[in-house]
C-alpha cells in the first residue's frame, strides 16, 4: 500500500483535491495528520447553540480518520429547547465539565465557535494543566492572541458550521448520504447555519453556499423536528418579564430580569429577540443573575441589533471591558452578542433582602454603562 493510499486525507497525499498548501482546508488536514492518534478535548461555549454543538460533532467525525479520540466538553448548561432536542435526536455525547475530569488525559485543545472567552472556566483549567491550544475556529471577531497550532478566524461568515461544510467540501470528509453518522453532521451543520444566521436574514453568500453543499445529505424530517420545539412555560414566563422590565430610549429596548436558574440561561437571548420584534425598536439588551446548584452567580446577558451601522462586538467590548487578566467580558457578531460577568465574592447568599439589593446594584450598574454609551440618562439609575 502506498501512503497516499494510506492515508488519503493527509494534505501531503491529497493531490486530487486540488488544494493550495494555505488553504484552511489543507492546513486543517496536515494539522490533523500530525497530530494522528492522540486524544484532544474540544472545547464548547458554557451554553452551547447549535453552531457550537453542529460543529464539534463534525470535527469529532473528522477526527476519526486520523485516529485521534476526542471529547466535546462545557461547563454550563443545554437549556434551549432546540439544543436539548438537536443533543437527544442525534444521540451527541456532550460532557459536563467537572473538577474530577483529567485533563491531563488530553494532549491538545480544539475551540470551536468561542476563543475562550465564553469558556472562561474552562480555559483556565486547561491552561493550569498545561494542556497546548492546537485548533481555533470561529466567526466572531478576534478576542486576544490565540497562539494555536491551526487557527481560522472570519467574522464575515455567518456560522462555524458553515466553515465546516466548507472543510467537507473541500476533502477533509467524503460525505455520504447513505451513512447514518454523516446524515447526521449534515443535519447538524444546516441546523447551526440556519440559526447563527436568523433563518438566513443575516447569511453571507458562503452561509448559502454551505447549505447548498449540506442539503444533499441532511435529513430534511429530522431538521424539522428539531426546530418545530415550542417554548417551555419557563421561557414564556421569562420573556413576560422582559417585556415588563424593559426601558425603552432611543430605539433601545433594556431590560434586567433579576435572578434565573442556569437551566433557564437559553431563555435570555430568546427574550431579546423577542423585544426586538416591537415597533420602532432597533437594538434589545436582556441580562440577568443565572445561579447554579453550587450557588455560584453570573451575570449573563444578550444583545440583538437590526440597526446595520451598530457593532455588538465593539458596542459590547466598550460597555463591559476585561477582566483582570485581560479577557473580554462578551463580544459579538453582525446582529448579535453577548456578555457574562462573574458575579464572585457576592455570591450565594440566600436572604431574599441581601439578594434584592444585590440585585438593584447590578442592574443600576449595567443600565448606567449602557446608557452612557448610547449618550442618555438611565430612569433607574437617577431613581
Amino acid at each position: 500500500m502506498t501512503d497516499q493510499e494510506a492515508h488519503p486525507n493527509s494534505a501531503e497525499y491529497s493531490p486530487q483535491s486540488g488544494l493550495q498548501p494555505n488553504d484552511p482546508t489543507a492546513k486543517l488536514i496536515e494539522t490533523l495528520e500530525k497530530h494522528r492518534g492522540e486524544k484532544h478535548i474540544i472545547v464548547l461555549q458554557d451554553y452551547p447553540d447549535p453552531d457550537a454543538i453542529s460543529t464539534a460533532l463534525a470535527h469529532q467525525l473528522c477526527c476519526s480518520r486520523f485516529d485521534i479520540e476526542t471529547d466535546m466538553v462545557y461547563c454550563g448548561r443545554i437549556s434551549h429547547q432546540q439544543n436539548i432536542a438537536l443533543v437527544r435526536l442525534l444521540g451527541i455525547k456532550l460532557l459536563r465539565h467537572e473538577a474530577s475530569l483529567d485533563l491531563t488525559q488530553y494532549r491538545g485543545a480544539v475551540f470551536l465557535d468561542t476563543q475562550g472567552a465564553t469558556a472562561t472556566a474552562l480555559s483556565k483549567a486547561l491552561l493550569a494543566a498545561k494542556i497546548p491550544r492546537l485548533i481555533v475556529v470561529d466567526h466572531h471577531e478576534a478576542q486576544a492572541e490565540l497562539n494555536a497550532e491551526f487557527q481560522d478566524i472570519r467574522r464575515n461568515i455567518g456560522s462555524t458550521a458553515s466553515i465546516y461544510a466548507e472543510y467537507l467540501k473541500n476533502g477533509l470528509l467524503e460525505l455520504d448520504s447513505a451513512v447514518a453518522e454523516h446524515v447526521k453532521v449534515a443535519t447538524a451543520l444546516t441546523h447551526g447555519i440556519i440559526t447563527d444566521t436568523g433563518g438566513f436574514v443575516y447569511a453571507k453568500p458562503e452561509d448559502f453556499q454551505a447549505a447548498a453543499f449540506l442539503s444533499r445529505f441532511k435529513d430534511a424530517d429530522l431538521l424539522n423536528q428539531i426546530m418545530m420545539q415550542e417554548r417551555s412555560r419557563q421561557t414564556m414566563d421569562i420573556t413576560e418579564r422582559a417585556l415588563r422590565n424593559r426601558e425603552l430610549a432611543e430605539s433601545f429596548s433594556i431590560s434586567g430580569i433579576g435572578y434565573l436558574r442556569a437551566e433557564d440561561r437559553d431563555a435570555i437571548p430568546q427574550a431579546a429577540d423577542f423585544l426586538l420584534s416591537e415597533e420602532n425598536i432597533h437594538t434589545a439588551i436582556v441580562y440577568g443573575i443565572v445561579t447554579s446548584k453550587n450557588e455560584d452567580e453570573t451575570l449573563v446577558g444578550s444583545f440583538r441589533t437590526s440597526k446595520i451601522t451598530l457593532d455588538p462586538d465593539a458596542f459590547i467590548k466598550e460597555v463591559f471591558g476585561k477582566d483582570a487578566g485581560g479577557n473580554y467580558f462578551g463580544g459579538g457578531k453582525l446582529s448579535a452578542g453577548g456578555f457574562q460577568i462573574p458575579v464572585g465574592f457576592l455570591s450565594g447568599v440566600r436572604d431574599e433582602g441581601y439578594r434584592q439589593k444585590k440585585w438593584q446594584l447590578f442592574d443600576t450598574q449595567i443600565k448606567q454603562k449602557i446608557f452612557s454609551k448610547i449618550g442618555l440618562k438611565s430612569k433607574v439609575a437617577e431613581s
